[in-house]
């Protein structure tokens, strides 16, 4: 059972762009892809830098001034996360309000804690879940009014810090939250370069790939999609025009989940490939597979976790892919479209398929391929049918038992680990999640093609799940 950490908040204030005539009021809208999750619980990450001679002074005096800075020179370019999402009476759908006059900004929080930096970047199976809520902030949501980010400094005293960037749902997906983390850590490193060099902090100019394209025009909704979600979630609320966020359960101290990163190299996921290719059953198909990193990594880290989790084999399990739609729309949005744009879908198995010995993984992979390439138009664009789906989720209570519902958060080509603030890169990356069952992948620290996979589970069922993850490629 781990300790409980104590953490000091030294100060919470609210960060600006700076002060510019080209900084007026605006209004930016939600598409359908945004409003669908409307009531989601945020997504957070958490980026932990190591120096072993910080001291709060030097965090204080240099460190936390650069991330403001920094901070504040990056919503010039991203002025609707400077805001707040508003539903107001005469509108039929919320959407993202800026106002330089109100003192709107981002929340954020200096904070210093007592806990282990080594044990928390660290990857046994010990580390709880609860242990990491201290390092995280508060998005501020009433019934009339939602912040759109939320950001934690934190510092362990002669250890290291860590940044938490806590998102709203219905605003940014996984791609745009990446984009705005990199262009945070490329002004803050710019800063710390201009001034060794004494020059001017005005010459720094964003790179092309980083600045958001906000046009929402983009995207096509001749249905009237956003405002059929919104109704919904109206008559989720009982008509009440509330943004506060649905509840979901919530992990108690001192728990018994805990989580733990696995690694699958280069040289795994060929592995796996070939056992795929290799698979009798599947050369009998004579079909074409798409066996990308992705695909093998999820096929491989599901048949693991139903078996870890010991769902019965008559059981159904519902195996599920995720993917940035951007280019999959007609026409495609542009690579920097700053928004929701993530389609998915899922397909029912046979537990006694997923666990099969022999032909299990090769079934999966086999399932996850065409679920790949079934993400054509009229399956990633909305319907009345997915909030739906969503709001039947929600009311029982976030999904079924472990093992039972299966995706991941979190992508292999996020490249989270290039955000580098001036400091060097991250020593780990960890994405908030306490659902039991919870899987995230991230580009692996070791880089060369490798995937690092995030798991949440009960510790039981992580100690079966890391002997099947690790004797599972021998």
């Amino acid at each position: 059972m781990a300790e409980k950490h104590k953490v000091k908040i030294h100060s919470v204030s609210k960060i600006s762009p700076p002060s510019s005539d080209s900084v007026t009021a605006s209004t930016l809208p939600l598409t359908y892809f945004d409003t669908l999750w409307l009531k989601f619980p945020p997504s957070e990450r958490l980026f932990f830098y190591q120096i072993t001679d910080l001291t709060f002074d030097l965090f204080n005096s240099v460190i936390i001034p650069k991330l403001a800075d920094s901070l504040s020179l990056t919503l010039l370019h991203y002025l609707p996360l400077a805001g707040h999402i508003m539903w107001p009476a005469d509108s039929a759908k919320p959407a993202i309000y800026y106002f330089p006059d109100q003192n709107d900004g981002v929340s954020f929080t200096v904070a210093e804690s007592d806990a282990d930096f080594s044990h928390l970047t660290g990857n046994n199976g010990n580390r709880e879940a609860v242990e990491f809520h201290h390092l995280t902030p508060q998005l501020s949501i009433s019934d009339d009014k939602a912040e759109v980010v939320a950001i934690q400094i934190t510092l362990f005293p002669k250890q290291g810090f860590c940044i938490s960037v806590l998102t709203h749902h219905a605003v940014i997906d996984g791609i745009s939250k990446t984009m705005f983390e990199r262009s945070w850590a490329y002004f803050c490193k710019q800063l710390i370069q201009m001034q060794q060099q004494n020059l001017n902090n005005s010459s720094i100019l964003l790179p092309t790939e980083l600045i958001p394209c906000f046009d929402r025009t983009l995207i096509k909704d001749p249905e009237g999609l956003d405002v059929v979600y919104a109704n919904h979630w109206l008559a989720f609320q009982f008509d009440k025009r509330s943004l506060k966020l649905v509840s979901m359960p919530v992990l108690k101290a001192h728990s018994s989940v805990v989580r733990m990163s696995f690694e699958l190299t280069h040289e795994d996921i060929k592995k796996l490939r070939d056992k795929v290719q290799g698979n009798e059953v599947l050369i009998r198909k004579a079909k074409e597979l798409h066996l990308s990193s992705y695909v093998l990594t999820c096929a491989y880290v599901y048949v693991c976790l139903v078996k870890a989790t010991g769902v019965e084999g008559d059981a159904t399990v519902m195996l599920r892919v995720g993917a940035n739609c951007r280019s999959r729309l007609d026409p495609p949005l542009p690579v920097n479209y700053f928004g929701n744009c993530v389609g998915g879908h899922g397909t029912p198995a046979k537990v006694s398929d997923v666990v099969d010995p022999e032909n299990g993984i090769a079934f999966v992979a086999d399932k996850l391929s065409d679920l790949v390439k079934g993400l054509k138009r009229e399956v990633i664009e909305g319907s009345e049918e997915k909030i739906l789906n969503v709001l039947k989720y929600v009311k029982e209570g976030g999904g079924q038992a472990p093992g039972r519902l299966l995706g991941v958060a979190g992508s292999n080509r996020f490249d989270v680990y290039g955000s580098d603030f001036g400091w060097g890169k991250p020593k780990t990356v960890e994405i908030i999640l306490d659902r039991v069952g919870s899987i995230y992948l991230v580009e692996s620290r070791n880089g060369g093609g490798a995937v690092e996979v995030g798991v949440v589970l009960e510790k039981p069922q992580m100690e079966a799940f890391s002997s099947l993850f690790v004797n599972g490629l021998n």
